[in-house]
């Protein structure tokens, strides 16, 4: 039986908000958060040329920090009317609604419910997480009566992809899907880190097409890729490419538990890879079980399963859940040597 990946949780708000602008109709009241801190920068800027004319900011751009702001001085900023245009726009950076006190949170209800029609509120999140307490049952009907929460994710692999090959014609170069992918991998999936990489890459390339050594010379892997790499090392036995990297991030003063978390859990997932090859079971099964959105990690990470069994990767696992154990029980432990000593020991079992 061939498995599909799970189909991706409806972005029915980001829809929503991508068909107000496009119709000139932004609604009263917005929350904008999660990981894709570009996205969200990109729709702020978005409504704020559709609403707010060049040289009238001062009167119909409000500005608001979160901390300290009342819901009283939101109120009186509301009603300040437009200026040469039809509407003014209110940003207000990470104000946690679900931390107010009960009187703040009556007062932002009745806000809520009467929000002047010029005016359109954007509560953003960036510094702080916005987590929705259900237990405020008053609080959580008005937002869902008054206010479109949009989340904006990672990209879909497809969607990603094409956006990179976009970025990267225009700055006069090419880049073919599977090189596109590799990027992912090794810089991550949020377009907010991967902007940087991409003018330093495009920046470095001397030649018309990108490549993957033209990434490596330039670009910052993010944590997950170096672990990958980690684990590679490991498999293959090579205990001085897995020490260089280790130490490497060491340098960088990554928390040695940190790396022991992530690699284990990298381990496990080369066990899950090790146990489908052996049962049969496809990519499609492995991108649903991890919830991956393209099949390129699948593809490397049933490449290193190959260079293992079930019972080293099983063992393998059980290693590093020890060491995490004692890392976070035992006083005045070398997390640092532990950790090299683990490589030593996992490099060992596989020659």
């Amino acid at each position: 039986m061939a498995y599909q990946a799970a189909k991706p949780k409806e972005n029915k708000e980001f829809q929503k908000l991508k068909a107000d602008i496009a119709a000139g109709t932004p609604g009263n009241v917005y929350i904008f958060y999660g990981e894709e801190a570009y996205l969200r920068e990109y729709y702020l800027g978005e409504l704020r040329k559709q609403l707010v004319p060049k040289g009238f900011e001062e009167f119909n751009y409000h500005r608001l920090e979160g901390k300290d702001l009342t819901i009283q001085a939101l109120s009186e900023m509301a009603e300040a009317m437009p200026m040469m245009t039809e509407r003014t726009l209110i940003l207000v950076s990470d104000l946690d609604l679900f931390k107010l006190g009960e009187d703040q949170r009556e007062k932002l209800i009745a806000f809520l419910e009467d929000v002047p029609e010029y005016c359109c509120i954007i509560f953003s999140y960036d510094t702080v997480e916005y987590k929705p307490n259900k237990t405020m049952k008053k609080l959580c009907k008005a937002l869902a009566d008054h206010v479109s929460a949009v989340e904006f994710r990672a990209a879909e692999s497809s969607d990603l992809v094409a956006w990179i090959v976009r970025r990267f014609r225009a700055l006069g170069k090419d880049i073919d899907r599977q090189t596109a992918e590799y990027l992912i991998f090794l810089c991550g999936p949020l377009m907010t880190g991967l902007v940087p990489e991409i003018a330093k890459i495009g920046a470095y390339t001397k030649g018309k097409t990108v490549t993957e050594k033209d990434i490596d010379a330039v670009a910052d892997p993010v944590l997950s890729a170096e672990v990958f790499k980690l684990s590679d090392a490991v498999l293959a036995g090579n205990y001085d490419s897995a020490a260089r990297i280790l130490g490497d991030l060491l340098k960088m003063q990554t928390e040695p538990i940190l790396i022991l978390g992530m690699l284990g859990a990298q381990l496990r997932r080369i066990y899950t890879a090790r146990l489908s090859i052996d049962s049969g079971k496809d990519k499609y099964w492995l991108m649903s079980l991890w919830g991956y959105k393209s099949d390129y990690p699948v593809r490397m990470l049933l490449s290193a399963a190959k260079k293992a069994t079930a019972p080293w990767c099983a063992a393998a696992v059980k290693q590093c859940q020890v060491l995490d154990r004692r890392m976070k029980s035992e006083k005045g432990i070398d997390s640092a040597g532990e950790l090299k000593l683990l490589l030593v020991r996992l490099g060992a079992q596989r020659r």
